[in-house]
């Protein structure tokens, strides 16, 4: 088979060795700034993977010593209602898509849009990784109704996922582990390489015996997930427009600990 060549992104830099395919998040070398253009290259990189019939193994990482801790409101105030929609649906569902299996290494706090880390089959995190929902509800006054819904459900529970979306708290890494939503806590300097270590074990085996089994442990969750996401961008879609449409905060929560930049994007990241 021909070996697609790897796109040129801006937020997603691509690494492919051995039937292994890397995704590392980033924002000009530093750690991923959600912003609109990760939005849609984020949403391009998982259909590209799921339509990449050589690939064995996915690896998604993030850059420097944070997964993903600061979103830019700015930039999605011009991209209108439909079109972060029909993009919504297709980042995850994009995710899901990928027929094998996928290895996530949290190398820091995953603050904005940690279901692109916990989705994976297996998840890695550095000890001072932590996990919350500062993208929504909490932070935002945004519904959180993009996926991030199903996919806490899911890893936590009913009960305990109304808790840690309504309030914006976090989980650190050995509490993650201990709760079974992270499966190897490993010294932040190892992490790449163990990751690699565990991709490339996987990638040993036959294609599609990865790709069988993959589809045999994804079941229940793509049926689960198939019928709340679009719900649940619907409900989104009407608290956005509840409040006048999408828009920055007036300002950034007092106590820093938010993850919501409203200044111009060429502002120091933080």
């Amino acid at each position: 088979m021909t070996v697609a060549p790897n796109p040129d992104w801006q937020h997603v830099a691509v690494t492919r060795r051995s039937g292994i395919v890397e995704l590392r998040f980033q924002s000009e070398d530093g750690p991923l700034i959600w912003n609109a253009d990760a939005h849609r290259e984020i949403t391009e990189a998982f259909h590209w993977l799921a339509m990449d019939r050589t690939t064995k193994v996915v690896l998604v990482r993030g850059t420097g010593d944070a997964f993903c801790t600061t979103i830019d409101v700015k930039s999605f105030a011009s991209t209108s209602w439909d079109e972060i929609w029909w993009e919504g649906r297709r980042m995850l569902n994009g995710l899901i898509d990928i027929d094998v299996p996928v290895v996530a290494a949290v190398n820091g706090p995953a603050l904005i849009h940690a279901e692109l880390a916990v989705m994976a089959d297996i998840v890695l995190a550095a000890p001072h990784a932590e996990f919350a929902d500062r993208a929504h509800f909490a932070t935002r006054n945004t519904v959180p109704g993009d996926g991030v819904h199903v996919v806490w459900d899911a890893l936590l529970g009913p009960s305990r996922a109304k808790y840690f979306l309504l309030t914006g708290a976090s989980i650190e890494a050995a509490e993650a582990q201990s709760l079974g939503f992270v499966h190897e806590v490993v010294p932040a300097d190892r992490l790449p390489d163990r990751a690699w270590e565990l991709a490339e074990e996987l990638a040993a085996r036959s294609l599609p015996v990865l790709r069988y089994t993959k589809a045999a442990l994804s079941i229940g969750f793509r049926r689960h997930f198939a019928e709340g996401l679009s719900h649940g961008l619907a409900v989104q879609g009407c608290g956005h427009w509840s409040l006048g449409g999408i828009r920055p905060p007036a300002e950034a929560p007092a106590d820093g600990a938010g993850a919501v930049a409203a200044a111009a994007p060429e502002e120091e990241p933080r």
